[in-house]
């Protein structure tokens, strides 16, 4: 979660597996429905899309969100843990020395919790903050949470509708360039404008589909799921608050786990 700091280190086998069936899919056209594998090289129909598309997005979204961006890809190739049950017991700890009145130590506890979502949580209740406020922070909370990877994730359906768009223009300018040549009879410049058109299109495709499409269903997916944990997180800090019997948060917890369990797991 992106409130642990520590860095994922487990390779995400889905993404691994898909960048694999990529690479084989690629592989299979070049080698089997390709009468020469170079004719799918084209240095000109890639500069066309890449740099279209790159300009694109940097005239669409300021460098800061690009970065974030950028930097949010490492979070579907390694593998994050989210283990829902290591909250809850600790929202359960909390709540048995809750009822006990016990504040020391549930300060030191605060301590030692990594997750500065629950950390807060916890702090408002040990400072007796009034249930209303408590639930419109960590909503807020939620929401910027959202906002913000939901505007990584929107860079990349950006990339994936602008490249094949950039495929296109790649075509329309080699059409155009096709044009003229044929005046010429120019039969080198023909096959190397055709060669450029359909290439171009290719990449785009490629792009959007095995790229950039992907990449944002996945970030959108590890948001839910991180909105899901969040969700159980501030219904057990409202229930402490309440001063609820720490028997009736635990089962009302693992509740939750149960039913968000297949949403949860990898």
């Amino acid at each position: 979660m992106a409130f642990i700091k520590s860095f994922p280190k487990k390779v995400n086998y889905s993404t691994a597996a898909g960048v694999l069936l990529s690479l084989l899919l690629f592989l299979f056209i070049i080698v089997f429905a390709a009468n020469d594998p170079f004719s799918f090289l084209n240095p000109t129909g890639f500069c066309i899309v890449i740099g279209g598309t790159v300009a694109a997005i940097f005239l669409s979204y300021p460098l800061r969100d690009i970065k974030h961006g950028l930097k949010s890809i490492r979070l579907i190739i390694f593998y994050e843990s989210l283990n829902p049950q290591k909250e809850a017991d600790e929202i359960i700890a909390v709540s048995q020395m809750w009822f006990q009145r016990d504040t020391l130590a549930i300060e030191n506890v605060i301590d030692n919790i990594n997750n500065p979502y629950l950390k807060t949580g916890f702090q408002l209740v040990v400072d007796n903050t009034p249930i209303e406020d408590i639930l419109s922070l960590l909503k807020w909370r939620i929401a910027r949470l959202r906002a913000k990877e939901k505007a990584e994730a929107n860079i990349f359906h950006s990339l994936a509708s602008y490249s094949p768009a950039f495929g296109m223009l790649g075509t329309l300018i080699s059409l155009i360039n096709l044009l003229q040549v044929i005046a010429l009879k120019d039969i080198g410049g023909i096959s190397f404008n055709m060669g450029v058109a359909l290439i171009t299109t290719f990449y785009g495709l490629i792009m959007a589909n095995l790229i950039f499409s992907p990449i944002a269903i996945k970030l959108e997916r590890r948001t839910e799921q991180r909105i899901m944990i969040m969700s159980m997180v501030m219904e057990g800090i409202t229930l402490i608050a309440e001063r609820r019997n720490p028997s009736f948060i635990r089962e009302t917890l693992k509740s939750f786990i149960i039913h968000y369990d297949n949403e949860l797991r990898d």
